[in-house]
């Protein structure tokens, strides 16, 4: 019925792929890598595009807001200055008590930056603003121990660059 060299031949497993066939999976895999970091850094490069116009707007943003609250404010006392000329009956004594009122205000807002100062200078404060300050320290000195372990710009020929 069946030879005995023909069950073997059925039985026996496949021989291994080729060498070739290796590479070419490899190729393959090395062009998918290509193609998959390519994209990263295509969408990273859009995103950093990105990121620049939005602080370019952000910037702008910023002053339209800054022109906004300035006129808003002078608008404001322009007729709360008005509203006190028609009360008071004197337009010296309302830009008078205008002037006045902005003295408190810009007095307030000196004592409250002296505050935030004096909050700054208290000593837990200043501990922990030390703190940060050595382990941004550290950090960086870590950082630059790590550096030599890398290869400098000498090494691979850049010297001149």
């Amino acid at each position: 019925m069946h030879e005995q060299g023909d069950s073997t031949r059925e039985t026996a497993p496949d021989p291994a792929p080729s060498s070739s066939g290796l590479f070419d999976e490899i190729a393959r895999l090395g062009a998918a890598l290509k193609r998959l970091f390519g994209a990263q850094k295509d969408l990273l490069a859009a995103e950093l595009g990105l990121a620049r116009s939005a602080v370019s707007w952000l910037l702008v943003a910023g002053l339209a807001a800054t022109v906004a609250g300035v006129g808003f404010g002078l608008t404001v006392l322009g007729l709360l200055g008005v509203l006190l000329a028609k009360w008071l009956g004197s337009w010296v004594w309302a830009l008078l008590l205008l002037a006045l009122l902005q003295l408190l205000f810009l007095f307030g807002a000196v004592l409250l930056f002296r505050r935030c100062m004096h909050w700054m200078s208290l000593p837990v404060t200043r501990g922990q603003w030390g703190a940060m300050m050595r382990a941004g320290v550290r950090r960086i000195e870590a950082e630059v121990a790590d550096e030599p372990a890398t290869p400098s710009h000498a090494a691979r020929g850049e010297e001149g660059r």
